[in-house]
């Protein structure tokens, strides 16, 4: 899937975002990859407070590993959505 984006912005960004080399195709999926991912870690850490918050135990050492290798699994899963 691809997605054509028109934006608005402010003439003084625009020109400063141009000068920076910003308004290119490769680097604004750049900036999108890096903010999914700056929201992807937030929403780990939101998850983990509300742990915290209510009381939860930690997990032990084989939970934590367990876990990361589920997730690898699924990551490398043929029909894995990349997001």
């Amino acid at each position: 899937m691809s997605a054509e984006l028109k934006v608005t912005l402010p003439d003084g960004l625009a020109r400063e975002a141009e000068a920076n080399g910003l308004l290119t195709a490769e680097a604004i999926e750049e900036l999108l990859r890096a903010e999914l991912q700056r929201r992807r870690v937030g929403k780990l850490f939101a998850a983990a407070e509300r742990l915290v918050e209510a009381g939860a135990p930690p997990l032990t050492e084989a939970e934590v590993e367990a876990e990361i290798a589920a997730a690898r699994r699924e990551r490398r899963a043929p029909d894995a959505s990349r997001s």
